[in-house]
């Protein structure tokens, strides 16, 4: 399993990345991307699919994304008409503020993104405008580095997130974002279906069973929609249940949760943690970043 990570640093004084405009085909995309950190994503131009936690959505322009921490996703740009994106990358650290207004949080559209599953969102045009010139601004800041620019760039981005809070989180969380998906409903039913419970046995057989498809159709079109075969998915979503566990339960043992998170063997576990997130389970669980 060949996994891809953005270098991002943990303990930065400011935890903040930025892509703009990137051009992007399948030889310059990173493959199977998890990252602690969370990512917005704007599409200039161009067309294809990205694929992110149990949904595949269509890519075009003036679609974005919100891609909480620790959330699988894989773009797939089109050959023909490759997409160019800005991705914005930051940690929970970087917006946390005294609440000055009820429950105000900058996090606030990442936070419903992740609680309905639905990340894409479409800006009408005006709406559209205004984000890209947030985005052209950052852009500038960060080329001309003017005193005081890592604090324009702050201040840009807390504007994005007020923005995109306001337009897609509706008053007392009433109602998801809608976005239209992609792909045959058995493949959504079986991305469901694992997310709902990563630590039972899940072998090819069962779930082509169920999505009554025969092995070799189900691991064709799963690993062409996901970028990924089913073991290696199956494995990323016990990890990401792992890290949320040894984030918020202090008193778990890492062998409990090991097994909580459906690995057989601590050394299995500890191969794979590090595998995928560049550290050990003891390393996280004494760094990671609050929720």
């Amino acid at each position: 399993m060949k996994f891809a990570r953005k270098p991002f640093e943990a303990g930065s004084a400011f935890p903040f990345d930025y892509d703009y405009r990137q051009r992007k085909n399948m030889k310059t995309e990173l493959p199977d991307h998890l990252h602690d950190w969370h990512e917005i994503v704007y599409v200039h131009e161009g067309k294809g699919t990205f694929f992110i936690d149990q949904t595949l959505y269509d890519m075009r322009s003036g679609s974005l994304f919100l891609i909480p921490g620790n959330t699988i996703h894989q773009a797939f740009p089109d050959p023909e008409e490759p997409v160019t994106t800005t991705a914005v990358f930051f940690s929970t650290s970087l917006v946390q503020v005294p609440q000055l207004d009820g429950q105000f949080s900058y996090l606030s559209c990442l936070q419903h993104a992740k609680k309905y599953k639905s990340y894409k969102y479409e800006p009408p045009a005006s709406e559209q405008s205004a984000m890209e010139q947030l985005l052209d601004d950052m852009a500038l800041e960060r080329k001309q580095e003017q005193q005081g620019y890592r604090q324009a760039m702050l201040l840009l981005l807390e504007r994005l997130l007020l923005q995109l809070g306001r337009s897609i989180v509706p008053p007392g969380e009433a109602g998801a974002a809608s976005a239209a998906v992609i792909g045959p409903p058995w493949i959504r039913d079986i991305l469901r279906h694992i997310d709902e419970q990563p630590e039972a046995s899940l072998p090819l057989t069962s779930l082509a069973e169920r999505a009554s498809v025969t092995p070799a159709h189900f691991s064709r079109v799963f690993k062409q929609l996901t970028g990924m075969n089913v073991t290696d998915y199956v494995t990323t979503k016990r990890i990401i249940r792992a890290k949320e566990l040894l984030r918020a339960e202090s008193d778990s043992g890492i062998r409990e949760i090991a097994e909580r998170c459906g690995f057989e063997t601590l050394p299995h576990f500890h191969r794979m943690f590090k595998k995928l997130t560049g550290t050990t389970p003891a390393a996280y669980k004494k760094s990671a970043p609050p929720h």
